[in-house]
């Protein structure tokens, strides 16, 4: 029988649904992440179906979800963020300095960003992960990560499992 895994595809094709300035904000934040520790992996498929814009994992095991807010009419359209807590440890919200933090919802933390780097404006609450869901979210991540490298080694070879 074949593995769940296989029938989820880990890694999308680029959609290029992303704006200049979400990729800005994006690159901006996955230094700050680095910076902290924390490999990211754009894009990522989560178990809901929904797509985290960039997910964070640590050493400790730690998960982190980053969604990229590139414009006020971006915050106010998106109703689909709060599906993205049951797979993470902390849920952030990345935007430009252009956009007040007054506008984010004060259960969330926020990080300040542009294309050169990014800064924590306030930390995340903690809400921690069943042990299943993190085992789940972990693997997720690493097959993902490992089929983005593999894209890169070997372009013309890359199969989607």
């Amino acid at each position: 029988m074949e593995s769940p895994v296989r029938q989820i595809q880990l890694v999308p094709p680029p959609d290029r649904r992303q704006s200049e300035t979400a990729l800005a904000i994006a690159r901006g934040t996955a230094r700050l992440l680095r910076s902290l520790g924390f490999a990211c992996v754009s894009e990522l498929p989560l178990p809901s179906g929904r797509r985290a814009d960039l997910v964070a994992l640590n050493e400790r095991g730690e998960i982190w979800i980053v969604e990229i807010k590139s414009s006020l009419e971006d915050l106010r359209a998106d109703q689909k963020w709060p599906e993205y807590r049951a797979h993470c440890d902390r849920l952030y919200f990345a935007f430009t300095a252009d956009l007040p933090c007054e506008v984010f919802p004060t259960d969330t933390g926020l990080i300040v960003a542009d294309a050169y780097g990014a800064h924590m404006h306030c930390e995340a609450p903690e809400h921690r992960l069943p042990a299943a869901t993190r085992k789940s979210m972990t693997v997720r991540f690493a097959m993902a990560a490992a089929q983005r490298i593999n894209r890169l080694i070997d372009p013309q070879g890359h199969k989607e499992i």
